[in-house]
């Protein structure tokens, strides 16, 4: 809700539903960061090895957990787990990681299409059983929604997916619930309005602010290199659409997703925007620019806690406009000299949580 104040915004705490932590001296780094502002996460599970099992996504929760200790992020941070897809993933693991508290999905990769994808699917009728056995427990399947075969452009990966494997297998499996994580496209935007049930999407932070031309046009910056990559500004602005509309099929998934400078600086680069710092403030820039700060707290905190069936958060963030920019840390320090570049928006920010 608007405060009284027009430079005043308060809203639920948000929701994160897609969030890289990492592992190791990375996860002591940046689980913090986001703890923060959020009050829940829907935790990726491409770690090396990935979490592929229950036990697995206890394991994780509980490093998480420890990562926070003694940082001066709110105590009520919950890592909500997820299960790595593969083409040997057991029904009945699945089903008691339904049954538990803290498995919220089943996370699907197509095999090669992200940072530490090699143990995703190939074949998808190889995960059937699983997908049926997931549908009878209502537990959503996420979905990086790309082929990532070599005779399809990588920016026609997204709208490639929906007409050949996403379409038959919603068709295959109607009960499903599905999220389609990351949405870059106009057509993601189209299919999931055009769905009867059981399908919605999540908007990063950073397909929001900027598209290819910042990525490529002046000389090509690594550290906006992401997958799916950033399309054509004709799809970002699809994506403000759909995302400032208040739509309940449309919710937040930052991707946040830290790698070191020495990772990204490089001739071959890895995926991922960290964008976890300034996420809010980012996000009030542009639902101030499409004329729909009221609708902030829809896309945040809202849509996502009813999509996933949870409790809407009970607390409130405050935000706030300044008369200046605000300032933000350019680069986190991780385990000595390495860093991690937070994420640039490319225009002045004034909107910062208070």
């Amino acid at each position: 809700m608007i405060d009284t104040d027009p430079n005043r915004l308060v809203i639920t705490r948000p929701d994160d539903m897609h969030l890289h932590l990492r592992d190791g001296e990375m996860l002591k780094a940046v689980a913090p960061i986001s703890a923060r502002h959020f009050a829940r996460a829907i935790i990726m599970p491409n770690l090396v090895p990935p979490v592929v099992t229950l036990g697995d996504a206890v394991a994780y929760r509980e490093r998480i957990l420890r990562a926070l200790e003694g940082s001066e992020s709110p105590q009520s941070f919950e890592p909500m787990m997820t299960l790595y897809l593969t083409e040997t993933t057991d029904p009945e693991d699945v089903a008691k990681a339904a049954a538990s508290a803290i498995v919220k999905a089943v996370k699907l990769y197509p095999a090669g299409a992200t940072t530490n994808s090699q143990s995703g699917v190939q074949n998808i009728d190889a995960v059937s059983p699983v997908l049926d056995r997931m549908a009878e427990l209502g537990l959503p399947l996420c979905i990086h929604g790309e082929v990532t075969h070599d005779e399809v452009d990588i920016f026609d990966r997204e709208a490639v997916f929906l007409e050949t494997v996403l379409d038959p297998l919603r068709a295959r499996h109607p009960e499903l619930r599905i999220i389609l994580e990351h949405v870059t496209t106009e057509e993601g935007v189209d299919y999931i309005n055009g769905a009867a049930k059981n399908l919605a999407g999540t908007i990063t932070t950073h397909h929001l602010m900027i598209n290819r031309n910042q990525m490529l046009a002046g000389g090509i910056r690594p550290h906006y290199y992401c997958l799916p990559i950033l399309k054509r500004r004709s799809h970002q602005e699809a994506l403000r659409k759909a995302a400032t509309s208040a739509n309940k099929r449309f919710f937040l998934g930052t991707d946040s997703a830290p790698h070191t400078a020495s990772t990204k600086e490089t001739a071959c680069g890895c995926a991922g925007c960290f964008t976890a710092p300034n996420t809010l403030s980012c996000l009030a820039h542009v639902f101030e620019e499409e004329g729909a700060l009221p609708n902030l707290e829809s896309f945040t905190s809202l849509n996502g806690a009813d999509c996933y069936g949870l409790a809407r958060n009970s607390e409130t963030i405050t935000l706030e406009k300044a008369s200046e920019p605000v300032g933000y840390q350019s680069h986190l320090s991780v385990a000595g000299s390495e860093r991690v570049a937070v994420f640039d928006p490319s225009v002045p920010l004034y909107w910062r949580v208070i």
